[in-house]
């Protein structure tokens, strides 16, 4: 047999023996060679610092919602209210420190476990504006020119604390000319917040 023709018949002889292994192993063999390239870094989305689990006890204990892989998760923090705070004048300070707390690099161990952040600083929470639901929370920007990570970061952590009403949504609007919405945090925000925007309705002048 020619040098070739025995080098084409143990190759041939090689590929049929791995094909044999790789299905009694449960594997299915391909035609061609695949490289999948390096195992991809897993995040566990959880945190077991002690220094974050007990800042809660610089204020009040609030959670927030960070991204996580494709996913928002909820972190625990802490915003400051002075004590005696009005209700209305409350609801807002908790608000400006639930987002304050967004737009906050998350931590060293945060970020180890795979949280990151979406949302920006500089932006300011103010109360209703004339007309408004008295629930209403205005954002110096408008929701809808953030993007579908940061707004449903937004909505979902707003709904779920002390600057809502606790049904699940949120009333959130722009500068002063604009309407603004109820926004509701659903299942399907919090596990796709990049292709899931948080569904919204218009409310009634008050």
């Amino acid at each position: 047999m020619k040098p070739v023709k025995r080098h084409r018949a143990r190759r041939l002889l090689t590929l049929s023996l791995l094909a044999g292994l790789l299905t009694g192993c449960g594997i299915r063999a391909t035609e061609v060679p695949t490289d999948f390239g390096p195992a991809p870094s897993r995040v566990h989305c959880s945190l077991t610092d002690p220094e974050v689990t007990t800042q809660t006890t610089r204020g009040v204990p609030v959670q927030v919602f960070l991204l996580c892989g494709s996913s928002l998760v909820s972190v625990d923090r802490a915003v400051r209210v002075p004590d005696g705070t009005a209700d209305s004048a409350r609801r807002v300070l908790v608000a400006q420190g639930l987002f304050d707390e967004l737009a906050e690099s998350p931590s060293v161990a945060e970020k180890e476990a795979g949280f990151t952040t979406d949302v920006r600083g500089g932006m300011k929470v103010s109360g209703p504006a004339p007309g408004d639901p008295d629930d209403t929370l205005r954002l110096s920007t408008s929701p809808g020119d953030l993007t579908s990570y940061a707004l449903a970061q937004l909505v979902c952590t707003f709904s779920d604390s002390a600057a809502a009403e606790g049904d699940g949504s949120v009333v959130l609007g722009g500068p002063a000319k604009d309407r603004p919405r109820r926004y509701e945090c659903t299942d399907e925000v919090r596990s796709r917040p990049g292709s899931t925007e948080p569904p919204s309705s218009e409310v009634p002048d008050n």
